[in-house]
């Protein structure tokens, strides 16, 4: 079996598929699998680092919405479907999966003209246009979240890392919280906006945890690498405030924490309702309000807070964040209301989708 992955461009597309590559190989070690990258995207180097085959097809940029800039995609395109093509016959595909971005419609069309099963698993809230084109065609259409518009959609959350999947954090909470440098017993923020939106979160931060500490609330920060280090001022006998530039162990992040301060990607929310933690979302104000609808589904299951950028502030912080956490009985209801929404075992799930879409095409 060969299955051939398309979601290159950015780490909320290439994580996913990775995520899926791990599943198959641990049902199957000996299914062969390809990942479709361009040369300009972190596929690059992502793909590689976890021993996968990456193919380079030539990107052609999509626009977000149907505007007269797509009646040049067509011509654009054909090239990279040939490609395509002339890939998915040598690896002998027997099957696509995309994931959107870049190098989804050329992998779904090329699939399409070769009689290859296509599987579409689209991860935000609002799905991109690659993603809609390709539900047409597909067996199965994955989704993460319960309300999703793509036609015949089957909910299924996003596949995330197995570190992350398989986390039980009250288990590792001891030693997560001794690796930061945190008390073992105080409640604890965790707080990080990303790589794109953590200025601002930042700011904030930095006035509210002074009141936080006061509080008896200890806060880890992840400050984001290309941003400045906030001085740290040394209060004896206070819970510790430990800022780092960045977490490359997200699982003991979320291990040491009760609680995140936090943007509203498609995988941030997807993580920390699979490990059970409760957040308060503060989506990116830019974009098409997608990460808006990536939290709703959550917060209205309870597991989360949501406030807009315009609106947080060190007294939103007070008067909402505070409260959960000097509540032991808050934080657990919180906490049960995201696990019960959250899905650890998406991987797997479309694994299934993956031999199902592969076993119709052998009885068709």
């Amino acid at each position: 079996m060969h299955v051939v992955l398309a979601g290159g461009g950015t780490a909320g597309h290439i994580e996913p598929a990775l995520a899926l590559a791990d599943a198959l190989r641990r049902q199957d070690p000996t299914v062969g699998i390809t990942a479709l990258g361009t040369e300009r995207g972190l596929e690059t180097r992502l793909v590689p680092e976890r021993g996968y085959q990456l193919e380079l097809i030539p990107a052609v940029p999509l626009p977000r919405k149907p505007t007269p800039e797509l009646i040049t995609v067509p011509g654009r395109l054909r090239g990279t479907i040939k490609a395509t093509e002339q890939i998915l016959e040598r690896t002998k595909a027997d099957c696509v999966v995309g994931f959107g971005g870049y190098v989804a419609l050329p992998a779904y069309l090329a699939a399409k003209r070769a009689g290859v099963p296509i599987v579409v698993h689209e991860a935000n809230a609002r799905p991109g246009l690659a993603n809609k084109i390709g539900s047409r065609y597909a067996h199965g259409v994955a989704v993460s979240t319960p309300d999703s518009k793509l036609r015949g959609a089957r909910y299924i959350g996003i596949p995330l890392r197995r570190s992350i999947a398989t986390l039980k954090r009250e288990q590792l909470r001891p030693e997560a919280r001794a690796a930061f440098g945190l008390s073992p017993n105080l409640p604890t923020l965790l707080v990080s906006g990303g790589s794109q939106g953590a200025r601002r979160l930042n700011e904030v931060v930095q006035q509210a945890v002074p009141h936080l500490q006061r509080a008896g609330i200890q806060v880890l920060h992840a400050v984001g690498p290309k941003n400045d280090m906030p001085h740290v001022q040394d209060m004896p006998g206070m819970p510790p405030y430990v800022p780092v530039p960045y977490v490359d162990r997200m699982d003991l992040a979320y291990a040491a924490a009760d609680m995140m301060l936090c943007r509203a990607g498609a995988m941030t929310v997807a993580e920390l309702s699979a490990v059970g933690l409760p957040a308060a979302y503060v989506p990116l104000p830019i974009g098409n309000g997608e990460q808006r609808l990536n939290a709703q589904p959550v917060v209205k299951a309870g597991g989360g807070l949501l406030v807009d950028d315009a609106e947080l502030t060190p007294e939103w912080i007070h008067g909402n964040v505070l409260p959960v956490l000097a509540d032991q009985r808050k934080l657990y209801d919180m906490a049960r209301a995201a696990a019960e929404f959250g899905r650890a075992n998406a991987d797997e799930l479309l694994v299934g989708m993956v031999y199902e879409a592969i076993a119709a095409r052998g009885q068709g």
